[in-house]
This record gives structure tokens, C-alpha cells and sequence, in this order.
């Protein structure tokens, strides 16, 4: 029987079908049980999955699949997302009206039965373990080999069958539907719409699964690395209420970023800073909350510091580096400052969603210079975070902004922090509302709530200001001469977005200036308290609401201008916009001081903004200075706007340079709006005729839709002028097909292998994988 199989599977995988039908599998193999595949890294198994099939995975498949966006929720990057396979269920859909159960790796299922009890069915075979078995059955092997038995057409555009929108439907096939999947859809083999793995990735792959699919985790951390940890967390968990509380509010701060060691060399460990109910020492054993600050459910909690072994992407990395100077910084915030904790704060919904309320005890100054000291990290929060992801999300800003703090001797002084505790209900944002909120009638109780703290927020400010003591640009921070974190630029790219330090590019449209407040409630509202598994009506208000934070931005830096010109200034940036929203603002929730700026010419927000980088000079960042780019490539900052509306949002430019090495470039679209006041009409507010695009040195963005491959001087040069003459859709596809890596293109996994190389170098600790998923097919 064993050899009339083996010749039946012989034929099969010799005609590329490894797939059978529904009603033979378990006649075949048996019924499916989740199996035990993960070994240690010293046996052979694990050291043929680390070398030979690992590197595989991650260069060809979590380019797509890594991520809470990843199609079927099927993360590649890591042990267990691998064998916790598929979900038909969408992790963001913003019309669900109930929440949805959490599905986190790590922290919603503790193993692989407990996820098929979820619904997440297995990309690996889980029926008797032969080597026959383990190909015919496995839904990854059998999307390979359809991949290989019908590749991509022969055209550089792929045609409707096709989909790569974001929301395409997806099918998530189980292996007993597989065998109508692949009839149905023959052109959905993996990678899909990319070109196939070669031969050798191949028989990698399949060798590994034949043999059973066993995986293995990365290495520990060296012994040095892992002593950091041990202080660190014995830093977090000091038994004194005052270390507690102190530990609580970092975590919650902290609870996204990639936190590492620098002093231990380029090869990081990276760790998650997670909440478990046991003490450093013992094995972690995580608190699974919707929230990080909702309610733990036992008696202490302990902060640790968890290895995360997956891999790392660009798109959800927020390194941050801890070193005996950030320990001795906490050490002067929150313990050395003098406050007293008498009793920790509630883990209720009213109070735990409300840092004005949970974290009162400790001193606004003590807060806000915590978090100015990781600006970036904490904006990047709600750039790589949960919420980052969709149109829906991102059309509350716009398409490039700078951001600037007010420095904490005027933002965190008695008299605000006297005003902030008196209004701190007010404060309150819909997070308190949890997962399940009724969007409409929430809406107008925040509104009200935001009125009523910005008239307390402006009258104090009036006063502060008046008889002559004029705000002028010594309200910014200046990073205390050293830290770049005071200048950061916000990048949207329809539907996914970029913070960087520096103020880069062209001077933009609006700009933000952010007091310890707003750049709390940020968090709170797009980081903290954003549940993606949750209903529509809290996604809605979370988007509803952010509109409030920007304006309130803007009017911060809006009071740097000359009075009579505010109202106009805020007029054009809100063109065609609503009566409602223009109208939030007006007289009596506006800072009615003159500014102590004295303004030369008709154009002072140009002025302004000269003014401010002359300010903060010191501390600019100059990676990413678009003044630095050469000819003829630097004439790209300046294309006419019929050439830029071509443009997809991110291209990436690779220009060689010597035998082996590359310069890297990024072109970055910038979509212009009449005002970003609509919720669902976006493309009735586009003003086109006003895009513009910055060409900068290195990569912004982690999302590349165009990528752009030079080979010597002359075709940078017929690159640059080709751009500026294609003035239709035909021009710019002929210039694709001369100098553009295409998804079809036949050597496409050798130039992604290129292009992560030298993003490697230009971005070091910051480096991740880039996502595929919205290279365009043009």
C-alpha cells in the first residue's frame, strides 16, 4: 500500500497538482491534530530550518505576510505565527458593530490547539506525519506548487484577475478546499502576483516540510545582553508605590517599541516590554488585556522584558535604546522628583484611559520630558502601530507636516498643571468607551468635553501672554541643544504613513506644535487606547476625534503668526471643508494675544518657518536633506504637477554606484487637499493641481510602490528628464519599462535581495524588512 502511494504521489507532484479533493484526506491520513514541531536550534532539524528554509520564509514570504495586515492573518515571521496558520476572520474591518476577539500571537492562545478552537486553520500538515502526508497535505507546500505549475503571464501588467487592493476578498483556503481554490484561481500560487521562488528556495522549502516542517527559534541573547535585562527589570519592579507607578506609566509608553542594547554590538536582541504576573526570574507568563492599561486581574504586576524572536519589519519596528544614561534619566524623572504616591491608581475604564487621572501623581514636567525625549518613538506609535493601517485611518492629516514642541519651562509649568488636574474630565478620550462605542451621540459628548478644556486652555493662555509677554519661537523645545527628537516630519501616503527627525523637504502646508496635553492625548487616543479588533462606532470615534488634536496643533502654531492673518491662513488649509469643523475654532476657543514676532514681509508663514529652522538648526537632522540630493536628480523636487500626479505615493531609487556598492534614493508624493475635514470623500477634496514631490537621500517610507533601478550616470539622466516630460499614464509605463523594477520583472527577487541589502546599510538598528503588499501593477 506504501508503494502504491508513493508512486500516486510520484505522478501527482510530477504533473505540479499536489492537491487531492475533500473527502480523501482523512481516508488517506487521518483526522488533523495540531503537532509538536518546534525543536531546539542544536538539533539538526532546527539548524536546517535556521539556515536553509528561515532565510527562505523571510526574503520571499513575510515580505507580505508579517503583520496584523498580513492577507489571512498569516505571519510568516515567526515560530508561532507559523504554526498558528490562517483566519478567514479580518483583523481591520471598519464595519464590524461588535467587537471582534483578539487575535494576538503570544497573547490570545498560549498553543496551536487553542488557536483551531479560535478558527485559525494550519498552513502545515496536521494529519499522520509521512512524508507523502506532509506535502499533499500542507496548504503552504500545495500554494507553492501552484505557483510552479502555473507561473506569472508573460506581461510586464498583470491583468484584472489580479487583485491588490487592500480589501480584496480573501479566501484563506483550508487544504480541503484547496483542490476548487486552485481550479478557481490558477494564478494564486505563492508569492502572489510576484514571480516564483527559484528552484534551489524551492527544494529548500520543500524538503523542510516533507521531513515534518519543524521549527526553531533564533538564538538567546549573549550573557551580556541578558545581565541588561535582569537591571533593567529589576529598575521596573521595585516594590515602592512610587517605583510602581512609575513602571506602569512607562510601560505604557513603551509597550510597542523594539527595545535593545547598543553597547553589545550591530548584532541586536531585541525585547517587548510586557506585563506578566510573574517576577524577574521566573518564566513570563503574559496579561493578556485588550489595552495596556486596562485591568491586569492580579494581585502585582511585573514588567519584563521579553525576547522577541520574530523577524523584524520595517513597517512595526520602533527600536529604542536603553543604556546606563537613559536608566539614570528614568532615575532623575521619576524616582529623584519630588512627588509622593500614596495609593495606585484604579485599572477602571474612567480612570486607566485617562493619564491625567491615573498618573496625576507624578509632575507634568516629570511626564512631558519623558516623552519629549523619545518624540519620534512615541509619534511612531501611531505611524507603525494597529492604528496606522487604511485611507480610512490616515486621511486625518495631511501629506506632509512638521512637528515642533513647546518647551516644558511654558508647557508643564504649576499654572498648567493647576489647569490640567481642575479639567482633568474633561481630558477624557473615547477609549473610556472601550471596544463598543455608539459613534454619533459619543462624538458630541467629546466635542463638548474638548470645548470646554480648550476655553479653560485659552483663557489661561491669554493671561499668561498678555501685558506685552508675546509668545515668539522661544516656545519651541530645542531638543536641550543635542536631541533631534525636537524637529520630526510626518509623511502620509494615503493609506500608510512615516515620521523621521528633521524638518524635511519643501516648506509644507501646516505645521503642528504639540504641548505635554495634546502630545498625551495623541498617544492615549491612537496608541494606548486604539483597539483595531474593535467595532465600528470605536474606530470611527478614534478617527472623529483626532480631527480635534490636529486642529488643536495647528492652533499652537497658528499663534505664532501675525493675529490679523490667522483666521485666513487656517481659511486656506480648510478650503470647501464642513461649517462645523471650520467653525470649532473660532473667537472665543482662539488665543487672542498678538505674536512678539515682528514679521517683514507678505508671506510670513514662510517667514515663520525660516525663523523656526534657523531656531532649532543646532539639532536638525540632516539624513534625510533634500538639498543634498545631486543633479540631475535633484531637479525631480521640482516636476511639473502633471508628472507628479503620476507618481504612486513611495518609490524607491537605486542608483549603482561602483562595482558593488548603490546610493539610495526616495521619492515621495505628496497628495494635496482642499481641506482633510471629510471622513469618506477624500477624493472630492483632492486639489491635484497642487501635489508636489520630494526626492531625499536614503528611505522614508516602509511601504515601496515603484521601485526604480539606475545603472550608470546617463541613465540617472534620462531617468530624471524621461520623468519630467511623462505627462500620461502610456509615458510613465514606457519609463517603467526602461528603468523600473515591475512585480513581473524575471529578476525581481535578485533586485528585492539588493534593495534590502542597501536599505540594511543606509538604515542600521533601524532596518527592517520592507511590505510588498502595495507595489503597484503598473
Amino acid at each position: 500500500m506504501r508503494k502504491l502511494l508513493t508512486t500516486v504521489f510520484g505522478l501527482i507532484l510530477l504533473s505540479g497538482c499536489a492537491y487531492l479533493g475533500a473527502a480523501h484526506y482523512d481516508e488517506l491520513f487521518g483526522k488533523e491534530q495540531p503537532q509538536q514541531r518546534v525543536v531546539a536550534a542544536s538539533t539538526l532539524e532546527g539548524a536546517e530550518f535556521l539556515s536553509d528554509v528561515k532565510p527562505v520564509l523571510d526574503s520571499r514570504c513575510v515580505v507580505c505576510h508579517g503583520c496584523y495586515d498580513a492577507p489571512c492573518q498569516l505571519k510568516l515571521s515567526s515560530v508561532e505565527g507559523i504554526d498558528r496558520g490562517l483566519s478567514k476572520e479580518r483583523v481591520y474591518d471598519g464595519t464590524r458593530l461588535l467587537a471582534q476577539e483578539p487575535s494576538r500571537l503570544l497573547f490570545d492562545a498560549t498553543s496551536t490547539a487553542q488557536w483551531r478552537e479560535k478558527g485559525f486553520t494550519p498552513v502545515l500538515n496536521e494529519r499522520a506525519q509521512t512524508e507523502e502526508a506532509n506535502l499533499a497535505g500542507s496548504v503552504l507546500y500545495n500554494a507553492l506548487v501552484l505557483k510552479q505549475s502555473s507561473p506569472l503571464p508573460k506581461q510586464a501588467i498583470l491583468g484584472d484577475e489580479f487583485d491588490f487592493s487592500l480589501d480584496r476578498e480573501q479566501t484563506c483556503t483550508t487544504m480541503n478546499e484547496f483542490d476548487s481554490f486552485a481550479k478557481d484561481s490558477p494564478h494564486s500560487g505563492m508569492p502572489y502576483g510576484l514571480p516564483g521562488i527559484s528552484s534551489e528556495e524551492f527544494q529548500h522549502l520543500a524538503k523542510w516540510l516533507r521531513k515534518g516542517g519543524y521549527l526553531a527559534h533564533i538564538e538567546p541573547p549573549e550573557k551580556g545582553v541578558l545581565k541588561q535585562v535582569e537591571r533593567w527589570e529589576a529598575f521596573l519592579n521595585q516594590d515602592g508605590l512610587k517605583h510602581q507607578l512609575a513602571a506602569r506609566y512607562i510601560y505604557e509608553h513603551w509597550y510597542l517599541a523594539h527595545i535593545y542594547f547598543p553597547e553589545h554590538g550591530d548584532k541586536h536582541s531585541y525585547f517587548k516590554l510586557v506585563r506578566s504576573s510573574t517576577p524577574p526570574g521566573e518564566e513570563i507568563k503574559h496579561i493578556s488585556t485588550r489595552r495596556p492599561y486596562e485591568d491586569p486581574k492580579v494581585e502585582r504586576v511585573y514588567y519584563r522584558l521579553m525576547h522577541d524572536r520574530s523577524t523584524i519589519l520595517a513597517k512595526t519596528h520602533l527600536p529604542l535604546a536603553l543604556n546606563d544614561e537613559k536608566l539614570a534619566r528614568l532615575h532623575s524623572q521619576f524616582i529623584e522628583a519630588d512627588y509622593q504616591v500614596d495609593k495606585l491608581p484604579s485599572y477602571k475604564p474612567e480612570v486607566a484611559s485617562n493619564p491625567f487621572k491615573a498618573f496625576a501623581a507624578i509632575p507634568v514636567n516629570s511626564r512631558y520630558q519623558f516623552m519629549l525625549d523619545e518624540a519620534e518613538l512615541i509619534i511612531m506609535g501611531f505611524i507603525k502601530g494597529p492604528v496606522c493601517r487604511g485611507q480610512i485611518a490616515l486621511n486625518v492629516i495631511n501629506d506632509q507636516f512638521w512637528v515642533g514642541f513647546a518647551k516644558p519651562e511654558m508647557a508643564a509649568t504649576p499654572k498648567v498643571g493647576e489647569m490640567l488636574l481642575q479639567h482633568e474630565d474633561a481630558l477624557a478620550l473615547p477609549a473610556e468607551e472601550e471596544s463598543n462605542a455608539l459613534p454619533i451621540s459619543s462624538w458630541v459628548k467629546y466635542s463638548k468635553r474638548q470645548n470646554k478644556y480648550l476655553s479653560a486652555k485659552v483663557a489661561l493662555a491669554n493671561k499668561m501672554f498678555a501685558n506685552g509677554q508675546h509668545l515668539t519661537t522661544d516656545l519651541l523645545w530645542q531638543g536641550d541643544g543635542h536631541n533631534q527628537n525636537a524637529a520630526l516630519t510626518v509623511f502620509r501616503h494615503f493609506d500608510s504613513a512615516t515620521v523621521v527627525k528633521g524638518w524635511i523637504g519643501q516648506q509644507p502646508k501646516t505645521a503642528w506644535i504639540l504641548d505635554y496635553a495634546l502630545f498625551e492625548r495623541i498617544h492615549y487616543l491612537l496608541v494606548a487606547g486604539f483597539d483595531v479588533y474593535g467595532n465600528i462606532g470605536h474606530q470611527l470615534l478614534t478617527r472623529l476625534y483626532m480631527d480635534f488634536l490636529r486642529l488643536e496643533g495647528e492652533a499652537n502654531y497658528l499663534a505664532l503668526l501675525p493675529e490679523a492673518k490667522r483666521k485666513e491662513i487656517k481659511a486656506q488649509w480648510y478650503r470647501k471643508s464642513p461649517p462645523s469643523l471650520t467653525s470649532f475654532f473660532e473667537d472665543e476657543l482662539s488665543f487672542s494675544q498678538p505674536t512678539g514676532i515682528e514679521y517683514k514681509t507678505m508671506d510670513p508663514q514662510s517667514e515663520l518657518f525660516n525663523m523656526l529652522k534657523a531656531k532649532l538648526k543646532p539639532i536638525l537632522s540632516p539624513r534625510y536633506d533634500y538639498t543634498k540630493v545631486p543633479e540631475p536628480l535633484a531637479r525631480i523636487n521640482d516636476l511639473p504637477v502633471k508628472a507628479v500626479n503620476l507618481l504612486p505615493q513611495i518609490s524607491f531609487v537605486l542608483v549603482k554606484d561602483g562595482e558593488d556598492k548603490h546610493k539610495a534614493y526616495t521619492l515621495i508624493h505628496h497628495n494635496a487637499h482642499y481641506n482633510i475635514s471629510s471622513l469618506l470623500n477624500e477624493e472630492g477634496q483632492r486639489a491635484y493641481d497642487e501635489d508636489t514631490v520630494t526626492i531625499v537621500p536614503g528611505f522614508i517610507g516602509d511601504y515601496p510602490e515603484a521601485i526604480w533601478y539606475l545603472h550608470n550616470d546617463q541613465q540617472v539622466a534620462a531617468f530624471a528628464a524621461g520623468l519630467a516630460k511623462a505627462t500620461d499614464e502610456a509615458a510613465y509605463r514606457d519609463l517603467k519599462s526602461e528603468f523600473a523594477i515591475r512585480r513581473t520583472h524575471p529578476q525581481f527577487w535578485q533586485y528585492s535581495d539588493i534593495l534590502h541589502r542597501v536599505a540594511k546599510e543606509y538604515r542600521g538598528v533601524e532596518f527592517g524588512l520592507f511590505d510588498y503588499n502595495r507595489l503597484e501593477n503598473r
